[in-house]
């Protein structure tokens, strides 16, 4: 988070004049449950990854107005000093149950939900939509790329492409929760402990007087870790030089990493290049490719081309989600000072009362269930857990990104291929429990009967 920015003003300025609200009809401190979920699938997706509860938690645990937020808020010319002098005493002292970071999850499935006094659950409605709406949108595309990789290195080249320097960072980090390799962001490996790579830029070779100059100049520099990008003028030639200079290299006791083709018939162009190296004896020397990659595009070269591509570089499609750049993620009160509520209109119906989802162990179903309610069957897990209590992390509210990649594994081993699928997956049973249903036709009757008066 930019440090010019104070973390309690990344508002929506309706969560404040609610709050104001709320204080003056003496309802600010009353218990509240919101619920954060999506409302329905992007296209083509079958399945989502959970992510960005760390950066929820923690603004939750910082969230202040003291004298700069407060000089921002009095510049507004809204509110008055009251309000103002409430909100400097204001801190987050509720509970979040969540699923962790890394869980497979489907609509309508609560992703977190927030315990606490009314004002303080409003006023957390924003940033907590920002994270979780943007790193689970990024987090599914990179599983996506990894499942189109078939087991071959995913590298998440995105930086330069990302919308802002923010993203960037949350995108690197949430590669790395769902096994991609490593990231070309230097800043993001340093604070995550994610492998930095990179190889080099057509730049290099225009710089020098020839392509073999700026090969042999960069493997002098950076011996077995070089890979040689070969498509700055002509690919077929290119990998001959690199071919030229990997033996140079040899003769002196060392072994180039690799070559990168950016360009081009990328499957024609593998086939060669991976015949060519062997043919030299370069069978250890790796294959990766760049340029315009998706998880459709990947998922063509393994699958229909079975090109000989050890690894792949992804970047602009990676950097938005291309495809499906946004959710409908919502944030929606369930419950109000002991009393369930819910929206009923069209399209934009919700469930009352705090939840708990339950997930069949053989994928055959989840349960969107009351939070009191026992399992549906001997067998299922429950998906949401206490991260947060009287406003501070509980131990499961602390988990390492080392944590978070483990717990995506688990959950990706067992995902089925069917969901997985990048063009027509199945779609995923979400039941509701007959205790949630009952509960909200009980609500429905009531609210009718009161709306009638």
């Amino acid at each position: 988070m930019s440090a010019d920015v104070a973390p309690a003003l990344l508002v929506d300025l309706y969560e404040l004049t609610m709050a104001d609200v709320y204080r003056r009809e003496g309802m600010a401190a009353r218990p509240a449950t919101f619920s954060l979920f999506v409302r329905t699938m992007p296209r083509g997706r079958g399945y989502l990854v959970a992510a960005g509860l760390d950066d929820a938690l923690s603004w939750l645990e910082e969230m202040r107005f003291g004298d700069r937020e407060i000089a921002a808020l009095e510049r507004l010319g809204t509110f008055d000093p009251p309000f103002l002098d409430w909100l400097r005493g204001l801190r987050f002292t509720g509970s979040v149950r969540a699923v962790p970071e890394g869980t497979v999850v489907f609509a309508g499935e609560p992703i977190l939900e927030v315990d606490a006094p009314l004002a303080e659950a409003q006023l957390a409605e924003t940033f907590l939509l920002n994270q979780v709406t943007l790193q689970t949108t990024l987090a599914t595309k990179a599983a996506r790329c990894r499942h189109a990789a078939q087991g071959r290195t995913v590298v998440d080249f995105a930086m330069r492409r990302t919308h802002g320097i923010d993203a960037a960072m949350k995108l690197a980090r949430v590669c790395r929760i769902v096994g991609l390799t490593a990231t070309s962001n230097v800043a993001a490996a340093d604070r995550y402990g994610i492998p930095a790579t990179g190889t080099m830029a057509h730049s290099l070779v225009q710089a020098h007087e020839r392509e073999l100059d700026a090969f042999r100049a960069f493997a002098a520099a950076h011996a077995d870790a070089t890979v040689l990008l070969v498509d700055t003028y002509d690919s077929v030639r290119g990998i001959e030089h690199a071919i030229r200079v990997a033996s140079e290299c040899r003769d002196r006791g060392v072994r180039i990493r690799g070559i990168r083709l950016d360009s081009g018939d990328l499957a024609s162009l593998s086939r060669l290049a991976r015949r060519r190296l062997d043919e030299e004896g370069f069978d250890a020397v790796q294959v990766f490719a760049s340029g315009g990659l998706d998880e459709y595009e990947i998922d063509r070269l393994v699958r229909v081309e079975r090109a000989p591509i050890d690894g792949f570089g992804v970047g602009s499609s990676l950097a938005v989600s291309d495809d499906a750049p946004g959710l409908d993620t919502v944030y929606k009160l369930a419950e109000y000072d002991g009393r369930p509520v819910r929206k009923t209109s069209t399209g934009k119906e919700t469930w009352p009362g705090a939840k708990q989802v339950w997930r069949a162990p053989d994928w055959s179903g989840d349960t969107i269930a009351l939070a009191g309610e026992p399992a549906p069957a001997a067998g299922h897990v429950p998906l949401l857990v206490e991260v947060m209590r009287d406003g501070r992390r509980t131990d499961a509210g602390r988990r390492s990104l080392t944590e978070h990649r483990e717990h995506f594994e688990r959950g990706w081993t067992a995902l089925p291929e069917a969901l997985k699928d990048l063009r027509a997956p199945t779609a995923h049973p979400v039941g509701i429990s007959e205790g949630l249903r009952e509960l909200a036709r009980a609500f429905d009757e009531r609210q009718r009967s009161k709306e009638a008066t």
